[in-house]
């Protein structure tokens, strides 16, 4: 009986590994990496298994940028924005539509414009990139 307890106690340890090893080999759920001149960014988070990827993988990008609409129930979450970063010397380095809420981007230190547009209102912010920085910016928009 105390043998046939400890192999069922084996088999049992053998799967949950297993269960573990397939749930971290398992393929996170990014948006694919996307690249543009010096910039490397990835758009997406419409879902929720893709918007908990992208916000566990904000921390490891210089520049974040959300995306959202102000309602009378709070912010709303905006896809399709058209996004423009532009160089310190006005050199447009990305010209884009965000596939979802959120935009992560790597990109060489420095200043940079970057342009959002919703419904006709275009939002400026100047980010300042630096070397152990981290930028988020949130573009929101009145309904």
């Amino acid at each position: 009986m105390k043998q046939h307890f400890v192999l069922q106690l084996g088999v049992a340890s053998l799967l949950i590994a297993a269960g573990v090893q397939t749930a971290l080999a398992a393929p996170t759920s990014l948006p694919p990496v996307q690249r543009s001149n010096d910039i490397t960014y990835l758009s997406g988070g419409i879902g929720i298994d893709q918007s908990t990827a992208i916000k566990d993988a904000m921390h490891g990008y210089p520049l974040v940028l959300e995306f959202a609409e102000k309602t009378n129930a709070g912010n709303e979450y905006l896809a399709g924005i058209p996004v423009q970063i532009a160089d310190a010397h006005g050199k447009v380095l990305l010209n884009t539509d965000s596939q979802g809420p959120f935009m992560l981007m790597s990109l060489p230190d420095g200043r940079y414009t970057v342009t959002a547009s919703y419904k006709g209102k275009q939002e400026r912010a100047t980010v300042n990139i630096a070397p152990s920085g981290h930028a988020h910016e949130m573009f929101v928009w009145p309904s």
